[in-house]
């Protein structure tokens, strides 16, 4: 434990943002760093609960309290140890996970959880910074060679894993740039892609190859050529269709899905050129409440909009929490993001009726549920960020219901492994593919588990990577 009485003592305190007339002139990330002595404070408001709710809260069972209390002691190459025997990518998590850990803090039944995904963050970065281990060594070679598909965080955590007992790994991935959604997916103000490339480096230091522009399925690379070519195949695929809204207009231009809008944004961001599509001087409409839609409204303040205005169709959460429920629910708080205190309006218990427009969107009709009035609204621009629908199958031939759960995701068994597919060589599933749109934080783990499980069908014995979580299709 940090100190006996931190949490008593200290609130918590995360970092503060740097001025927004200054972070709305550049991409860089949002947050003014915090000093050691700050840091150490936070981490000893951990209470070493006898039962670390915080823990099981984590999808990789990080062991939390244990680096807390390392932070305090200003012990950085110890609470190093500690977090990425769990997390091979604590630098992703601590700028990008929502934290279900912190929700499931004991502290948070009376007063702030501890500042959990920041400490997270600052483990890794000092460890970066100090030359510590931030990945395990590579022991000698098991001769046996694994396919991943797809270079999001599930890929990438498989990968690692795999790496770390001696597997040979190559990662294919469809697009010109390794990362996933990490790569263009995300904005540059919510993580740097230079955090990104530190990290693939670390990554083919250990021998990790990667792969880009490589289609895998029947437009490219067939994935029975690469069952005869490596004796594991894992598809890490993403869940990518994204979710519409099918109401008059919807194939209007000007009507576009979020990654659409995104990924052509943080193109130009890192190529540092003008976006093919940009919302400066454009009347803004975003679609969606979530993680997504205050990624659209941070970049179109970057790139000058005249106005905008994200619309939510679920009600406002409560402001705090109610007296009734004395156990955490932050995640049910009403919460702001960097992008929220950058400017533009908000509305809840909204539904999308039509979109209007000749050839071109020029507006957007609107019903409160609160109210039941309808409104329109003018708009040159309009995000739909409801979310996705699940993985892109159709190339790979595995879009029939043998292959699918209820939810159009894969149907794997216990040990990962794609139902019904048969080849020389077996092929896995993780990730969103699996699950569905879900967290960073559950990729990482099912990741893991999925490596865990080639390791022990080469082997034919429990594999030291361990499992942390099990297929989300056999835990429900």
């Amino acid at each position: 434990m940090g100190k006996v009485t931190g949490f008593l003592e200290y609130p918590r305190q995360g970092p503060k943002y740097r001025p927004v007339s200054v972070r709305l002139r550049d991409w860089h990330e949002v947050y003014q760093p915090q000093s050691d002595d700050e840091i150490a404070e936070q981490g000893a408001r951990c209470m070493d609960c006898g039962i670390p709710f915080c823990m099981q809260g984590c999808p990789l069972g990080n062991r939390i309290p244990e680096f807390n209390g390392r932070i305090h002691h200003v012990q950085w190459s110890l609470a190093a140890d500690q977090l990425f025997s769990t997390n091979n990518f604590p630098e992703f998590t601590g700028r990008l996970c929502p934290a279900p850990c912190e929700s499931a803090c004991v502290l948070g039944i009376g007063s702030d959880p501890v500042t959990i995904e920041r400490l997270e963050y600052e483990v890794a970065e000092h460890a970066f910074s100090n030359g510590f281990a931030v990945s395990s060594p590579t022991p000698r070679e098991s001769g046996r060679r694994v396919a991943v598909v797809g270079s999001g965080p599930a890929g990438l955590a498989a990968a690692a894993q795999l790496r770390s007992v001696g597997h040979a790994v190559s990662v294919f991935e469809r697009s010109d740039a390794i990362g996933g959604l990490l790569r263009y997916g995300i904005p540059e103000f919510k993580m740097e892609k230079s955090v990104l490339d530190r990290r693939l480096d670390v990554m083919r230091s250990a021998g990790v190859e990667f792969f880009t522009s490589v289609t895998v399925g029947k437009s490219g690379t067939p994935l029975a050529s690469l069952q005869g070519e490596f004796d594991a195949v894992l598809l890490a695929l993403g869940a990518t269709r994204p979710r519409l809204v099918p109401v008059p207009g919807a194939d209007l231009e000007g009507v576009y899905p979020a990654m659409t809008y995104l990924e052509g944004s943080n193109r130009a961001v890192n190529a540092a050129t003008a976006p093919v599509l940009s919302a400066r001087d454009c009347r803004v409409i975003i679609l969606g409440g979530g993680d997504t839609g205050a990624d659209c409204l941070g970049t179109v303040h970057r790139q000058g909009a005249a106005s905008v205005t994200q619309i939510e169709i679920m009600d406002r959460p409560p402001s705090e929490r109610p007296s009734a429920e004395p156990w955490p629910t932050m995640a049910r708080i009403f919460k702001t993001s960097s992008a929220h205190d950058e400017g533009g309006e908000r509305r809840f218990s909204t539904e999308t009726l039509e979109f209007r427009g000749e050839g071109h969107v020029d507006s957007i009709v609107l019903r409160d549920h609160l109210s039941d009035e309808t409104v329109t609204f003018p708009a040159d621009l309009v995000l739909i960020a409801a979310g996705f629908l699940g993985p892109e199958l159709d190339d790979l031939e595995l879009n029939q219901k043998e292959f699918l759960t209820s939810r159009s995701t894969l149907s794997v068994t216990s040990d990962w492994r794609v139902r019904e597919i048969s080849g020389s060589s077996p092929v896995f599933a993780c990730g969103d593919a699996v699950r569905g749109q879900s967290l960073i934080v559950w990729a990482i783990a099912e990741g893991r588990s999925a490596a865990a499980s080639i390791d022990e069908y080469f082997t034919g014995r429990p594999s030291p990577l361990g499992a942390p979580v099990e297929p989300y299709a056999l835990s429900w």
